[in-house]
């Protein structure tokens, strides 16, 4: 089954680069039925949608996170990672990373890791 867990500085400066890494066990990020997603949650808000990497290396952002945010695979690691460029104080959150399993278009699953906070400060 595939388990995801978040990593990374939890505390960054403005205009600095958030970087983080989510490593996947369970199953292989190739395998031909999943998305590997980035999402947040600022304090107080519902969560926000970054963008996602697919098996074949393809990536789709959101068009709100599009301009700085670049999200990355290293498949002998079996990670994928995310880096959101030029933070302010409102990119202060918890960041998970997620996979959407499908295998038909009526056959679909999710997997969550458990979220890591993320403190844009000087």
């Amino acid at each position: 089954q595939v388990q995801l867990q978040e990593s990374g500085p939890g505390l960054v400066k403005p205009s600095q680069t958030l970087s983080l890494t989510c490593t996947v066990s369970g199953d292989s990020i190739t395998t031909n039925y999943y998305y590997w997603t980035w999402t947040r949650q600022p304090p107080g808000k519902g969560l926000e949608w970054i963008g996602y990497i697919a098996y074949s290396g393809m990536t789709y952002y959101s068009p709100s996170f599009k301009s700085r945010t670049s999200i990355s695979r290293d498949t002998s690691k079996n990670q994928f990672a995310l880096q959101l460029s030029s933070v302010t104080p409102e990119d202060t959150a918890v960041y998970y990373c997620s996979a959407k399993e499908i295998r038909t278009i009526v056959a679909v699953l999710d997997y969550w890791g458990q979220g890591t906070q993320v403190t844009v400060s000087s």
